[in-house]
């Protein structure tokens, strides 16, 4: 039903003007016009005294007839509404389907740190390290120097996207892809959330393998940093709850929680408690950790190398079931990783590994890339902590990955990987240690159709897995794994701001 209104509608004035110039036209005069009465009247003072009675009865009777006629005539035009919406030009796609305002969740203000914090301790990445420098690996704004080593492994024309990335980066790329971003607020009164480039990877990580290295030392950085912040002005309207700040390790290096354990206590320190963290492996139990992708070696700089790469994988001819790359941990009891290259022993020619004992994978692609572009599916077992970067290696590669331990994926990275589609395999290691299954078993009875089914949605997955090279992303509404997270964390303090206006809201009707 159709609101009212106080005025007529501009239709019925249509229909007005439309009455009036019929009528007007019926008659071949004004004098039939009840908008001229003065000219009416004259008109039938004429007309009385030159026409006889019985000629003037019959004339009443031809415009009664006549005014019939227009009344039903009137009343046979379609209604306005309608007759408006008939003829009215049809509406461009663009805007009957309204897309949202680029910046419709809010803007970021990123903090202006003191060059401590980030710039320095960049420029320091000789010592970053005891045993190597690590300024090639930090070099080109987190990617670190082009993969030449694949050359004649991939096409030519993707080539220049491809890098030796280090797999702790993430802090370097997130920095440099925010300072372009194009919902930046140069003014923090109109943000909605705040990034704080703290390359707090950087500051713990050159002291977590130094020899004379303290506890004192690994929280010197983020102490400071904490201090600094809490005087920003923003930060002391919200107490840190609208800020977020990524760090390129995993959780576990800055939640050391007794003097002489592993790592710092940043993320234990009075005011982070609040603060969302963007980290490559989260704290399942800590809702302020958000799981981002790790780093992977594939930078594109369009939506266009993104489907390229897409069609490549896909139409890749994979001549081996599963792979492998890793090494046994000799001083492990009962090594899981021991027992999975036992297995791909067992499984002859369904099965490649790649040794990767004394750090020869590294930051080196061509050997592990050509390892996963020849599988259907890449083991998983969980690293020196509960995820790997070789996951994000694999599916890049098209490869689906298995897992072994659900804290590897299903709880890290809800922003990225769908709960509940089959974009990887899991199997129990329980039950591989026992010998109630087989990696190779549980793989042939997936069977062709469905595995193939499987690597279309990794395939499908990878813009939301890859870091783009471009500062203002692979475009065309294609969302790289930056995008995802900036998005969401605005999602979140939006949702936060929601429930706490509807939470003062509720208290205030009790007052």
């Amino acid at each position: 039903m159709l609101p009212r209104s106080e005025s007529p509608p501009p239709e019925a004035e249509l229909l007005k003007k439309h009455k009036h110039s019929s009528s007007t036209a019926a008659g071949d005069s004004p004098a039939s016009n009840p908008d001229h009465p003065g000219k009416s009247a004259a008109a039938a003072k004429h007309l009385q005294f030159h026409l006889p009675p019985c000629h003037r009865a019959g004339l009443v009777l031809v415009i009664l007839v006549l005014q019939l006629l227009l009344l039903f005539a009137a009343r046979s035009i379609p209604g306005p509404r309608l007759h408006l919406l008939r003829h009215r030009p049809p509406i461009p796609p663009s805007a009957a389907t309204s897309a949202p305002a680029p910046c419709a969740a809010g803007m970021v203000y990123v903090h202006d740190l003191p060059p401590m914090f980030h710039k320095d301790l960049l420029a320091a990445c000789d010592d970053l390290n005891p045993w190597a420098s690590r300024c090639a690996a930090l070099s080109n704004g987190g990617f670190g120097p082009p993969a030449a080593d694949l050359a004649g492994v991939i096409p030519s024309s993707l080539l220049p996207s491809w890098y030796s990335t280090d797999q702790f980066a993430a802090e370097i790329i997130f920095h440099r892809r925010m300072l372009a971003h194009r919902c930046r607020a140069r003014d923090p009164s109109a943000a909605a959330a705040f990034y704080v480039p703290f390359y707090g990877g950087l500051a713990v990580g050159r002291h977590l393998w130094s020899p004379n290295s303290t506890s004192g030392d690994r929280d010197r950085d983020c102490a400071l940093l904490l201090r600094w912040v809490r005087d920003q002005p923003p930060w002391r309207r919200s107490n840190g709850w609208d800020h977020f700040i990524v760090l390129g390790r995993i959780t576990w290096d800055f939640r050391r929680s007794r003097e002489g354990d592993w790592g710092g206590s940043f993320l234990y320190m009075p005011g982070m408690e609040n603060v969302t963290r963007l980290l490559i492996e989260r704290n399942p139990w800590d809702e302020k950790d958000v799981g981002i992708p790790y780093p992977t070696g594939f930078h594109p700089r369009t939506a266009a190398q993104v489907r390229e790469w897409q069609r490549f994988v896909l139409g890749r001819s994979r001549s081996k079931l599963f792979s492998f790359a890793g090494a046994a941990r000799a001083g492990f009891k009962d090594d899981f990783r021991g027992l999975l290259l036992g297995e791909c022993r067992r499984a002859g020619g369904q099965c490649r590994t790649v040794d990767c004992s004394g750090g020869r994978c590294g930051n080196r692609s061509a050997e592990t890339l050509s390892l996963f572009l020849d599988s259907t599916f890449c083991l998983q077992p969980r690293g020196d902590s509960f995820t790997r970067r070789s996951m994000f290696d694999c599916m890049v590669a098209g490869a689906v990955p298995v897992l072994f331990w659900r804290r590897s994926a299903y709880v890290q990275y809800r922003w990225y990987l769908p709960a509940g589609e089959e974009w990887s395999v899991f199997i129990d290691r329980r039950e591989v240690r026992s010998g109630a299954v087989s990696v190779r078993g549980v793989l042939e009875g997936i069977g062709v159709e469905r595995a193939k089914k499987m690597r279309e949605k990794v395939v499908e997955l990878i813009p939301r897995l890859v870091y783009a090279a471009a500062e203002g992303g692979l475009g065309e509404g294609m969302e790289d794994a930056f995008d995802v997270a900036v998005d969401g964390v605005l999602r979140r303090f939006r949702d936060r701001r929601r429930r706490t206006g509807e939470a003062e809201t509720v208290l205030g009707e009790f007052e």
